[in-house]
This record gives structure tokens, sequence and C-alpha cells, in this order.
């Protein structure tokens, strides 16, 4: 293990001091320095890949299946911190074996018959590979969340090796990203008054803003009919 660098990794430290970090934390986020930048090309090589479907609908259909794309690298003390819950090993190693979010591509779509058409795409590439696939659009979760989750793995052409990296893809509408994006607001600052009444009204939200996006996936279809 390379000597802990505090001065190049101090960005990794927000919010620790370092009475907070055992020397296997330390470990873990100086191995996680290292190879920070596998998670962040693969979100690249995604988004790219998803970038070069939407121009191509662009110049051949004169329309963008694809409105925005946004990626991430969750932090090492997200890593960190979702590793000790679940009880795994604190290492890079284990991160990667054990963690399927550690690089996160989010992409929003106008209609939702273009969230399966790009992920149709997207998957059916030589060099992606899916090991799960969550519909929460056809089975919504409980509290009305709605989205298209794929886990992928794809290849990151390294200078002595190809590394395949995992990457989890969320696929949802604009409508489905408004949802989402306000209830993880509210559900943070309520997290003492969420009450039954608070659930369902967030719930009843949710579905009437599933209606909404199966109206305007209708009314697009009557335009391309």
């Amino acid at each position: 293990m390379d000597k802990f660098d505090l001065p190049k990794t101090y960005y990794l430290l927000d919010g620790f001091t370092d009475q907070d970090l055992p020397k296997e934390i330390i470990e873990a986020i100086n191995s996680f320095r290292i190879t920070e930048n596998l998670y962040s090309s693969a979100t690249r090589e995604i988004t790219t890949k998803l970038e070069n479907l939407n121009d191509e609908f662009k110049h051949v259909k004169d329309r963008n299946p694809i409105h925005i794309i946004t990626a991430r690298v969750k932090s090492p003390r997200s890593i960190i911190r979702k590793l000790s819950r679940r009880g795994f090993e604190l290492s890079v190693k284990s991160a990667r074996e054990n963690l399927t979010d550690i690089a996160g591509v989010r992409v929003i779509c106008s209609y939702i018959d273009d969230v399966y058409l790009i992920a149709d795409l997207l998957t059916s590439q030589d060099d992606i590979k899916v090991i799960r696939r969550s519909d929460y659009i056809k089975d919504p979760k409980p509290n009305g969340y709605r989205s298209l989750h794929l886990i992928v793995t794809v290849p990151v052409f390294l200078s002595e090796s190809t590394e395949l990296v995992k990457v989890e893809i969320q696929i949802r509408t604009i409508a489905m990203d408004l949802w989402a994006s306000l209830e993880h607001e509210l559900s943070y600052k309520l997290t003492n008054r969420k009450t039954e009444s608070v659930t369902k009204e967030l719930k009843d939200c949710a579905d009437i803003i599933s209606n909404i996006d199966l109206r305007m996936q209708n009314l697009y279809n009557i335009t391309i009919a």
C-alpha cells in the first residue's frame, strides 16, 4: 500500500477528522483514490454511447429521445458508509464486488416509450453486459417511485489492461424525475414527520404524474401516426 498522502487526498476526507478515521478506513480511501478514475471512465463510456445514440436520432429522425444525461461517482465517504452498514469489508476490492452503484448514470427522456427504446439500444451493444434489470415503471415501488434501472458492466481500456466496471443506469421520463427529485427532498426534510397522510399524498402525486406521462405519450403517438 502506498503511503497515505493527506494533501493529495484531502478532498476525500471532507466531513471527517483524523480521530474519525481508523487505519482500515484510511487504507480504503487511499485505495479508492487509485481506482476512482476507473469509475469515472466507466461513466464516460456509458455517457458517450448514449450521446452517440441521441445524436444519431437527431440527424436521422430529427428528434432527441434523450433530454438530459448526468453522471456521478459515489464519494468515498458514501462507499465506506454503505459497506459498513451492510457489514462488508472496508476496501476497494469489497466495494467492487459488493456494490453496484459506485458509478451511476441517469438518463432523462421525454416519453415513456423512449425509456425502453434507449435501454434496448444501449444493452444490445456487444460490449455491454446486463447484470440486472429492474422495471419500476411497470411495477412501481410502494411509495410511487417509477424508473427503469439497469446494472451493467462496461469495459474500460487502460494502458496495460481492460477492466469490466459495473455501472448503475437509471432511465426515466421528465415527469418521473420531477417526482423523484421532489420526493427525495421532502422525505429528507420530513424524516421525523412523515406521517401516513403525507406518504399517501406523495403516492397520489406519483400516480397523477404517471397518468400525465401516459397522456403525453398518447398525444405524441398521434403526432407520428
